[in-house]
């Protein structure tokens, strides 16, 4: 890289260049930083941003491969969770996994079943209960499409020296921090 490089990433402008954005650096302080580093720093907002484009796209087409929403998704997600560790899933545990409300859930569980996705049994020691439990053929079908993906991924991490995990995962820990509530400025 070379100090005067444009501010731009493969043959385009990038939205997510300060010097595009903010070419007076009243948000972004970056005085500091060479012209490369502020190129690098780029380099790796553009790589998050084509990471969140990415995982919304395999999420969607894994949503319409199982003609299914993201809650439902994330329901099934958590019922092959508690399969594989031998805990009964209820209709509370699913919605306080997923912040939904009991009426929310009811209505989840209903589209689930009606789908041939899940199957409501007697909870096995609480009589007020249900235990829920994923359909066999949908946790295969969950786990060939997003387990495969999900296997991939953990490899790649599973690549990286132990050092290198160190930093991605402050890097993440610390982008975290630097969330801001929409409408809340200064939160």
């Amino acid at each position: 890289m070379t100090a005067d490089r444009e501010p731009t990433t493969e043959g385009r402008f990038t939205m997510l260049d300060p010097r595009i954005l903010d070419p007076e650096s009243e948000i972004v302080a970056r005085d500091h930083l060479s012209g490369n580093d502020v190129a690098q720093v780029v380099e790796v907002l553009e790589a998050m941003h084509r990471w969140r484009e990415t995982e919304r796209a395999m999420s969607e087409a894994s949503q319409r491969y199982m003609k299914l929403g993201d809650t439902d998704m994330r329901a099934l997600r958590f019922l092959v969770a508690c399969r594989s560790q031998d805990t009964v899933a209820t209709p509370s545990s699913i919605a306080q996994h997923l912040g939904i409300s009991t009426a929310s859930t009811t209505k989840l569980l209903d589209r689930l079943a009606k789908g041939g996705h899940v199957t409501r049994h007697p909870h096995p020691s609480d009589r007020r209960s249900l235990a829920i439990e994923i359909t066999e053929e949908t946790r295969i079908s969950a786990r060939e499409s997003v387990g495969r993906t999900h296997a991939r991924r953990f490899q790649v991490a599973a690549s990286l020296t132990a050092a290198e995990r160190d930093v991605v995962i402050r890097f993440f820990a610390q982008l975290v921090e630097t969330a801001e509530m929409p409408g809340h400025p200064h939160a």
